[in-house]
């Protein structure tokens, strides 16, 4: 397993739901995000995108899911500059962008250090992202939010719905000023099948939908990393 750059981890938070992740089953799924928000002016804003997570015990790989013509790369590399009359004197100055959006993630623990690193697997790089950095690549530092989705405390203080759910899951829902929140929770995988929130009105739905794939991939992808150059989020910046 290849680990981030020494000196970027930070203390993992302890509590009953890490308990809970030794015993929650390896899992393959696929997450699909829809939000949809309805403005004053009558204009209908929607946005949806897929990912697919592999979790394991210590490890959470998450990846986005793309159409197969859109390219993760750069347009322009310095190489491919290189004997070219138009762009002679250029090829030092481009700056390769990192983009946290289409690489895939890796958050694992060590001992009681949490790691993060995202994965260039056209560059062969591991790029491995301080606490500090955090939020420049939409983490919260959690480790059981990224294990669980859900943390399973916040769903647990959640009052039962009498709604009829499958057969293992349980529906926890609670409307409060005009707002409402619903989870389908799968206490056998230990993970959630649905979360919805929105205003009861239909104005704003955030929706976070989870497909449990069948059996498991044999060779998690963060094993697969040997060689790969070691570097940091600063790295890439200006």
């Amino acid at each position: 397993m290849v680990t981030a750059c020494a000196g970027l981890a930070q203390p993992l938070q302890v509590n009953a739901a890490a308990i809970t992740a030794a015993k929650a089953p390896d899992l393959d799924l696929s997450i699909i995000h829809y939000t949809r928000v309805q403005t004053p002016e009558g204009v209908l804003r929607e946005s949806r995108y897929e990912e697919k997570m592999m979790r394991r015990t210590g490890h959470v790989w998450t990846e986005r899911v793309v159409p197969k013509h859109t390219s993760t790369q750069p347009a322009i590399h310095p190489q491919d500059m290189a004997g070219s009359a138009a762009f002679a004197g250029l090829a030092e100055h481009v700056h390769r962008h990192f983009n946290h959006v289409l690489l895939p993630r890796h958050v694992f623990t060590t001992g009681d250090q949490l790691r993060v690193e995202f994965i260039d697997f056209h560059e062969r790089e591991v790029i491995a992202i301080a606490p500090s950095e955090y939020e420049n690549v939409n983490f919260d530092g959690s480790w059981i939010n990224t294990f669980f989705l859900v943390d399973p405390k916040i769903v647990a203080a959640l009052p039962v719905s009498k709604k009829t759910a499958p057969s293992g899951t349980r529906w926890h829902e609670l409307t409060r000023h005009g707002l409402y929140q619903r989870v389908l929770w799968d206490e056998k995988r230990v993970i959630p099948l649905l979360v919805e929130k929105g205003d009861i009105e239909g104005n704003i739905l955030e929706r976070m939908e989870i497909r449990v794939q069948p059996g498991s991939a044999a060779l998690p992808r963060w094993t697969s990393l040997k060689g790969y150059a070691q570097k940091e989020y600063a790295d890439f910046l200006d």
